[in-house]
């Protein structure tokens, strides 16, 4: 081997040792997402739903990303979804299910269409107190697949409640009032 090359190698052999830490700390894997931290600002990180706000964040993560584990991660036990159907009876009629049925349809939902996009607007009305509050959101929801393009509009009203012991918000009620 010639002068030159060796040194070079000794180079890149110095640079590889100095700069592989710093390298090897930044590695991305984008089969674990990471926790939300106090110096990221993206709204697309799994938090530890430490805020009724972090559910809505995880709730937007789980439809964007058809995460059907994270979204049942995000419904407290007593959970219950609540919506209005105008072709029930002569005027109408609020219906509702529970925990399971949603995570049923969700599941569904989330196999059957290509793209799912959820865009959380203004937030209506707010008010969270040491262990329940409630959150009404504005929102646009996009479902796509080859022959369909469907537009959601509406509000939605959360109710939602803390977990003691694991200091985790939960939804214990979602009504819709979207437009679909």
């Amino acid at each position: 081997m010639n002068v030159a090359v060796m040194k070079n190698c000794r180079k890149i052999f110095f640079l590889t040792l100095v700069f592989a830490p710093v390298f090897g700390q930044s590695c991305l894997n984008p089969f674990a997402p990471e926790l939300l931290n106090e110096h990221s600002n993206s709204d697309l990180i799994i938090t530890e739903q430490k805020t009724p706000q972090e559910v809505l964040q995880n709730f937007r993560y789980a439809y964007i990303f058809k995460d059907s584990l994270l979204y049942s991660e995000l419904l407290d036990s007593s959970f219950v979804f609540v919506y209005f159907d105008p072709d029930i009876g002569t005027s109408g009629q609020f219906v509702s299910w529970g925990r399971d049925l949603d995570l049923k349809t969700t599941g569904r939902m989330f196999r059957s269409f290509d793209v799912i996009d959820l865009v959380w607007n203004s937030t209506i009305y707010e008010s969270v107190q040491e262990t329940t509050g409630q959150i009404t959101k504005s929102f646009n929801l996009t479902i796509l697949t080859q022959d369909d393009d469907i537009q959601v509009a509406g509000a939605a009203v959360f109710s939602f409640r803390k977990s003691i012991g694991v200091n985790k918000w939960r939804i214990v009620k979602w009504k819709d009032e979207s437009n679909l």
